[in-house]
């Protein structure tokens, strides 16, 4: 079965997976071993899945008691202390009879190329859904930024009332212990926000949503949303 609209399993052919070291089927996904080389640390071993929808994840074990999974490539490259990061299309390889290959120099990045093409429902996730990359607010009595997590309608609706009350602070922030005490997330963390095509992007039609039916709700009066489903009923 092919996969369309990022839909299905990634489809290779025997030949562009050919002596690819651990190449294992799931049921939407293609996973391979792969790694990123550090002079400083040499070696950092990890498992790449390959989605149809583009969606590309990494699980390292760097370390038997490594927890760092679901990385993007770059993060994946940064996380492995990588000199010159930035270029994972190069510096993130599998293993092909026995040589490491480059990700650029094999046919596992096909699909991610395609996604970036795509403008039909180019900022859906591999399940379908509308991705939504973390949003910041500041509280008003501290001025820090705190961080919102957009991954299910729950969250959305959080960050989305919470952006409505001119007068919000930390300690209406339910979901998370935080309080006007705690740290700010350094900048260096701030830049990443969960966009699937690149850690550090700023913006760009994967993880930035203008509306949908998870970010958008049918029982709240602002006109963000009473636009939204008005329109979507014409």
């Amino acid at each position: 079965m092919a996969a369309e609209n990022g839909g299905g399993v990634p489809q290779f052919s025997e030949e562009e997976l050919r002596d690819v070291s651990g190449v294992r089927w799931g049921e939407d996904f293609v996973e391979v071993t792969c790694g990123c080389t550090s002079h400083r640390y040499g070696d950092a071993v990890g498992h790449l899945r390959v989605y149809a929808s583009g969606d590309l994840e990494v699980s390292c074990e760097c370390t038997p008691g490594c927890r760092e999974d679901k990385l993007t490539p770059s993060a994946f490259e940064k996380h492995s202390g990588r000199e010159t990061a930035g270029k994972w299309r190069n510096t993130v390889w599998v293993m092909v009879q026995g040589e490491k290959v480059p990700l650029s120099k094999t046919a596992l990045l096909k699909y991610y190329s395609l996604s970036l093409k795509s403008a039909n429902g180019s900022h859906k996730g591999r399940n379908g859904r509308p991705s939504h990359r973390d949003e910041f607010i500041h509280c008003t009595e501290c001025g820090k930024e705190r961080r919102f997590r957009l991954r299910s309608t729950e969250e959305c609706r959080i960050y989305h009332d919470a952006l409505a009350k001119p007068n919000w602070t930390c300690s209406d922030l339910t979901t998370d212990r935080v309080t006007c005490g705690d740290e700010e997330e350094r900048a260096s963390r701030k830049v990443l926000r969960g966009c699937s095509r690149s850690t550090s992007c700023s913006g760009c039609v994967k993880c930035v949503c203008f509306g949908c039916e998870i970010c958008r709700f049918t029982d709240c009066g602002c006109q963000t949303c009473v636009d939204f489903y008005h329109n979507s009923k014409e």
